[in-house]
């Protein structure tokens, strides 16, 4: 695996019901989860995040970044910038979480997931719900960062692991789980490439 790029998805939260709910997901698509990258905000640099990366035992890899209601650039979105940029790393796709920080600019989404895990053309705030008279965006205090970066796809969703319990990680953190499975799919249909 030395020789190969490590295919990894990028999740823009990091609280530990973000961390519970991710673990969930990576059991349900046979994939890992860094759990040391949870963090609110993220605590590892972009230089230990690829470290650890690299010692996953198989891919897809997800990573998480927060940078903790931060409006400007903050450490999360360094870090994420940083292993997007890597040449060891292929970013395959992000799911872009929305919060309360309106005062971004947010990022564009190819699509997004309300919190019952309809896929929509419409944004959704925190709680997945949509919001009917805007564009297809996403805001949150840690997606500005995507707009920076090539990512093939990117998905907009609620708060991961909450949505007023409808993404719940007890429940398997259905809406989540929904979303990367979207998103490996459209990958392995992009690429061609089915075993990940």
């Amino acid at each position: 695996m030395d020789h190969q790029r490590r295919k990894v998805i990028v999740v823009t939260d990091g609280d530990q019901v973000a961390q519970e709910a991710l673990e969930q997901v990576a059991k349900r698509i046979h994939g890992r989860v860094i759990s040391l990258s949870a963090g609110n905000p993220t605590h590892l640099s972009g230089p230990e995040l690829v470290k650890l990366i690299h010692r996953a035992k198989y891919d897809p890899v997800i990573v998480m970044f927060d940078d903790c209601g931060n409006a400007k650039e903050g450490f999360g979105e360094r870090a994420l910038r940083y292993v997007a940029n890597h040449e060891s790393i292929e970013v395959i796709g992000a799911i872009a979480v929305a919060s309360n920080c309106m005062k971004s600019r947010g990022t564009p989404v190819h699509m997004a997931l309300d919190c019952h895990g309809n896929v929509i053309s419409h944004p959704v705030d925190k709680y997945g719900k949509p919001q009917y008279n805007e564009e297809l965006r996403i805001y949150g205090d840690t997606v500005e960062i995507l707009n920076a970066i090539q990512i093939p796809i990117i998905i907009g969703i609620g708060d991961v692991g909450k949505m007023r319990r409808y993404d719940y990680y007890k429940i398997g953190a259905p809406v989540t789980t929904k979303a990367i499975k979207l998103l490996l799919d459209i990958y392995q249909k992009n690429t061609g490439i089915v075993d990940i």
